[in-house]
């Protein structure tokens, strides 16, 4: 039993031991198997190594080879460039050897030149010197023989050639005188003409009175009003005349002032229209019409500076300029005045040369204060000019303003042809409505209202009616007369007559003394 189990026992340890030979036998085979492919790729790699390095070798011989025979071209050519350069060289060193040499022959020709100059001068001096002590002597020779010096001999032929030619001289400058004075006489007309005939407006007057043409006569009644205090109420907030007579299907309304007749024109349309009249309905409708106008005062500014190319006005200037289509004078409409004015003296500047932007601003400008003369006092002309320096407009238009009138002395170009347009646009046929008989009988009603006081020696209307210039009797009048002479002659030209504008009374005193020394 124990041998059976023995020979089991050692029958077991010889088969493992079979069983794991074989295994290692044929694990090693495997790893000699892949160890012969790893090395037989290695060889492989070896050769292509190998064959690309032999290759790289030929290519590197071929490049050598290559760059030898291009070296040698390039070395070639360098040196086939290298003569050529050195021929130029040559020759260009020839030329400029040939320059040098010419150079100096010429600065050699110079100096001889130069030489043969300074002798020239040095003999050209010491002439003059010789001629002015010739001159010197000569002139003592005929001082001694006329004993006379130089300077009085001179005043001596001046004299005795004024003596000789002085009526000549003097007919020729007057000649010329009145030559330049008819050729500039005539050149201001022909410029004129040109301007007149170059712009020309519509001729158009205004009157002191407006018709309201009214649907039925009916409507006169509640235009009135019980007892009349529709008409009050409307007079009162209006500040016109409403005039109702028997003219069928109108009533007038009357008033110096432009702006007012328009405010009632509207406002009268407007009530008409709506058919309730009653005086708290008037002052509204009046209200608003007038807030409707200034608006329009507003439009009406824009347009002409904007027809006039200026910019930069305030809105409130532009409202004062505006006003003007509600001023007039002497019929004629001062907005309109001013901006025909402002193209004639457009025109008047360039043919001139002077500043056309200032006689532009100037003239629209120049009669600014008649929109304001019937609520602040003072000449037109000053308010004008305060009115300008209030919104700050330039020197040289307040300027122009201020002169237009001649109440100060023109200092500028601008100022005459801002003037001269003035006159241009007033005097045109049409402009004004005012006969001239109209006119001078105006002008003699001041005078003769001023000769009826006492102590009165001579009386003047200048400045169109705007100025009466009094002149009285020193024995008669003393200073504190005088003052109350001056009020008392503007009371009555208040009370009798009737003007536009303001007009000035200048009351003068002067005192003469003559005596006779004999």
């Amino acid at each position: 039993m124990e041998f059976t189990i023995v020979f089991l026992a050692l029958l077991g340890g010889v088969f493992l031991g079979v069983l794991a030979g074989w295994f290692w036998f044929s694990k090693g085979k495997k790893i000699s198997t892949a160890l012969q492919d790893k090395i037989t790729e290695q060889e492989r790699a070896l050769d292509k190594v190998e064959s690309k390095l032999i290759e790289a070798r030929s290519q590197m011989k071929a490049a050598e080879a290559e760059a030898k025979a291009s070296a040698k071209e390039i070395l070639s050519e360098a040196k086939l460039q290298a003569s050529e350069m050195e021929a130029k060289l040559e020759k260009e060193q020839g030329r400029l050897e040939e320059k040098e040499k010419t150079l100096d022959e010429k600065v050699k020709e110079m100096e001889r030149q130069r030489t043969n100059l300074t002798a020239e001068l040095e003999e050209t001096a010491h002439l003059k010197e010789e001629l002015s002590s010739s001159s010197a002597r000569h002139r003592e020779a005929l001082e001694k023989v006329s004993k006379l010096t130089e300077k009085e001999a001179k005043e001596q032929l001046w004299a005795e050639l004024e003596k000789e030619f002085s009526s000549h001289f003097a007919g020729q400058i007057k000649l010329k005188r009145q030559e330049m004075e008819q050729e500039a006489d005539d050149k201001a007309k022909n410029l004129m003409a040109e301007a007149m005939q170059r712009y020309a407006s519509e001729v158009a007057s205004e009157s002191t009175a407006t018709v309201v043409q009214i649907p039925s006569d009916d409507i006169k009644g509640k235009i009135i009003g019980k007892e009349g205090r529709n008409i009050i109420a409307f007079e009162q907030s209006t500040g016109v005349d409403v005039i109702i007579d028997d003219t069928p299907g109108a009533i007038v309304i009357s008033g110096f002032d432009l702006v007012r007749r328009y405010v009632a024109k509207l406002a009268m349309e407007k009530l008409i229209q709506d058919g309730r009249i009653q005086p708290a309905r008037i002052e509204e409708v009046v209200q608003k019409v007038k807030e409707q106008v200034a608006k329009m005062m507003l439009e009406f500014g824009k347009r002409a500076t904007e027809e006039l190319g200026i910019v930069g006005y305030p809105p409130d200037l532009l409202k004062i300029i505006g006003r003007l289509r509600f001023r007039t004078s002497y019929g004629q409409n001062v907005l309109k005045h001013s901006v025909e004015m402002a193209q004639i003296g457009r025109i008047l500047a360039e043919e001139l040369g002077a500043d056309a932007s200032i006689v532009v601003e100037g003239c629209l400008l120049h009669d600014i204060g008649k929109a304001l003369d019937h609520e602040v006092t003072g000449t037109h002309v000053e308010i004008g000019v305060e009115i300008c320096k209030r919104f700050k407009v330039r020197p040289e238009v307040i300027h122009c303003v201020a002169a237009h009138h001649e109440d100060i002395p023109m200092a500028s170009p601008e100022a005459f042809v801002v003037a001269a347009a003035d006159a241009i646009s007033g005097a045109r046929p049409g402009a004004r409505r005012e006969s001239i008989e109209e006119y001078f009988k105006r002008l003699r009603a001041l005078e003769d209202v001023a000769k009826t006081f006492d102590g009165v020696h001579k009386a003047f209307a200048i400045s169109a009616g705007r100025e009466i210039r009094i002149f009285v009797d020193t024995k008669k009048i003393d200073d504190l007369a005088q003052e109350k002479l001056a009020k008392d002659i503007a009371k009555k030209v208040e009370d009798e007559l009737t003007y536009p504008g303001i007009i000035k009374v200048n009351v003068i005193r002067e005192r003469r003394i003559e005596e006779l020394a004999k």
